[in-house]
């Protein structure tokens, strides 16, 4: 009974104390709320998901759009069983770019992407938007187009992209480019811009040192490297081209901001076509290297006597035994004209040339020594034969 009677003081000090905590805090409460009813109150605002048409457009087609990571034999530390001491345990990528998934059958799902971005890999890695990866197989690559198909496994892939009409695009309108600038870590990017012009001559060297002028479409969505092979869509989620190169830099050394190209998708789908089926595009060959009469000096000039309205054309410089034209041209000859289209720039004419298909024959306008000409050509030799 002792021992009960010691306890219960403790216990109703312990109570008055809560009581007396208690009515403290609740005194500085009542304190505080007053002081804050004084005060205007920041009540944070519920913030609503906004979609528009970027978004949509963009949701459409991300999904379908991937990594492609390439690697070398000569690159050993892509596998943790290949590393040395002095490895840092990470996988290092012989190369990165970006592609786009346009078909699936039961069996397979192919992807585009550029060729520059796979070009020398011994082992391609592809990564999709989710984080996961498969390997690619290569079913065949153009240097000339800059365009290569990849095949992955069809149950790995959720979208496929559609590919739209590159003709029907109008300068000024949206484009969107959704990519992997600089790498995975920045993968399915989205950046957007205009269509600042349809028609623009990009000049590049294939690895064989051939000089390769290209029509593409112009952009200033922003476009850096990593972003290669990956799509140009429009406002509808379409692919309208593939985004391949931009210029950092002039001449002269001036900085340059939003100058991005892309391959058209209507060239693009034409490509793909071919690859699927054969590995390769079997080009016809005229077999002439050729110049662009704009680069001739006013002293060149003269010697080929054209008349004054003659600003522009292909001036051949040489020709290839046993090839179409040889024995119907000659050198020095001037094209300005392949069937119905004009000739101004060597862009012009591959673009003209390999809309043919081998064994067509085309009509070929030029001057010679002032005169217009013309000549009934059959192209019977392809661009494999310009390599033997």
């Amino acid at each position: 009974m002792k021992h009960k009677s010691l306890k219960t003081p403790v216990i109703a000090a312990g109570i008055l104390g809560l009581s007396f905590l208690g009515g403290y805090a609740g005194s500085q409460l009542s304190q505080n709320q007053t002081l804050m009813n004084n005060q205007t109150q920041v009540v944070p605002q519920k913030t609503q998901k906004h979609e528009t048409s970027t978004t949509l457009a963009v949701n459409k087609v991300q999904n379908a759009v991937v990594s492609v990571i390439s690697y070398t034999e000569n690159n050993q530390s892509n596998s943790i069983f290949n590393l040395s001491p002095n490895d840092n345990g990470e996988d290092m990528a012989a190369g990165e770019g970006s592609g786009v998934i346009y078909k699936k059958d039961n069996k397979h799902a192919y992807l585009v992407t550029n060729t520059h971005v796979i070009s020398g890999a011994d082992r391609l890695d592809i990564q999709f938007a989710d984080g996961s990866k498969v390997e690619g197989e290569v079913v065949g690559s153009d240097v000339y187009s800059d365009i290569s198909v990849v095949r992955i496994p069809a149950d790995k892939v959720q979208e496929v992209a559609t590919l739209g009409d590159s003709s029907q695009l109008s300068i000024g309108e949206t484009a969107i480019a959704i990519g992997s600038p600089l790498g995975t870590d920045y993968a399915n990017s989205v950046t957007q811009g205009i269509i600042s012009s349809l028609e623009r001559t990009v000049t590049s060297r294939s690895e064989d040192g051939q000089t390769i002028s290209t029509k593409a479409l112009q952009t200033d969505a922003a476009i850096n490297p990593g972003n290669s092979g990956g799509p140009l869509i429009n406002i509808d989620g379409q692919v309208i081209g593939i985004t391949s190169s931009k210029i950092a830099s002039s001449i002269s050394g001036v900085s340059v901001e939003g100058m991005g190209f892309a391959i058209p998708s209507n060239e693009v789908i034409a490509i793909v076509e071919q690859l699927e089926q054969n590995g390769s595009v079997n080009r016809p060959a005229l077999g002439i290297s050729m110049t662009n009469l704009t680069n001739l000096s006013t002293s060149d000039l003269d010697q080929l006597q054209l008349p004054e309205t003659v600003q522009s054309g292909v001036v051949i410089r040489s020709i290839q035994a046993g090839f179409p034209v040889d024995g119907k041209l000659k050198q020095y000859d001037v094209i300005t004209k392949i069937d119905d289209s004009e000739i101004q720039s060597t862009s012009d004419l591959q673009t003209a040339l390999y809309s043919k298909k081998l064994n067509d024959t085309i009509t070929i306008e030029y001057y010679r020594d002032g005169k217009l000409e013309k000549v009934e050509v059959k192209l019977d030799k392809s661009t494999k034969d310009l390599k033997q």
